[in-house]
């Protein structure tokens, strides 16, 4: 039976942990790859709660939002043709792989990577805010970029984002108060950060095993 994908009242973090909660009894790790399993439709939609969070930062996350947006589409559009071969993101690359095509600029494998680097950015991020809720949001966003998407982006991505994303951040307070939503409380929010954090963690885990089974672990921006 389909379930509805409806958003609950509530802030996406809340939705996220929902969510990923139901993924882990789905979920199939392990050291052989080839029966791993990881849902396509459920991991698009904590993909697009991101999007959510990310959007909260405001227009210093445009061309991030934009990168997972299509990179959502690109797996959205490999389920619709084969919703039951391709309701497994692991299909998915093991037949790219198969046919030589995974490392192509418009391979569904490539969006997968990408989007698990973009998931390892925005939790590092709620890491750090989590841990130190005084620490300048500037500050956090940039070194969570170093440490996760800065690698394997090209000389230029990585200036424009520095010279453009990092000038409009806003502030921790402003961020805390838009994750909480109305009637919130930072003490709950910091727990459900935590949550999402302990969950989602061992997810991208496993998907960066699975990536680098594959060999496109290590691949960077064209």
């Amino acid at each position: 039976m389909k379930r509805r994908r409806e958003m609950e009242r509530g802030s996406e973090i809340r939705s996220a942990i929902e969510e990923l909660t139901l993924m882990v009894k789905v979920l199939k790790p392990g050291d052989d790859h080839d029966a791993a399993h990881i849902p396509t439709k459920p991991f698009i939609y904590v993909c697009n709660l991101v999007i959510q969070v990310l959007d909260k930062i405001g227009p210093t996350m445009a061309v991030l939002r934009q990168d997972i947006h299509q990179n959502i589409q690109r797996l959205e559009t490999a389920h619709e043709s084969d919703p039951l071969l391709n309701s497994n993101l692991v299909e998915i690359l093991k037949k790219e792989s198969s046919e030589g095509n995974a490392r192509k600029v418009t391979s569904c494998s490539r969006a997968f990577l990408w989007l698990t680097r973009s998931m390892d950015f925005t939790l590092a991020l709620l890491q750090k805010l989590a841990k130190d809720p005084e620490q300048r949001m500037e500050q956090a966003v940039e070194e969570s970029y170093n440490t996760t998407l800065k690698l394997w982006h090209g000389w230029i991505s990585s200036a424009a984002f520095k010279v453009v994303a990092l000038k409009l951040v806003p502030d921790n307070e402003t961020f805390t108060n838009l994750l909480m939503g109305k009637d919130g409380n930072y003490e709950t929010l910091k727990e459900e950060m935590q949550t999402l954090i302990s969950l989602f963690l061992p997810l991208l885990e496993e998907n960066h095993s699975i990536l680098s089974f594959y060999g496109l672990e290590r691949l960077k921006s064209t």
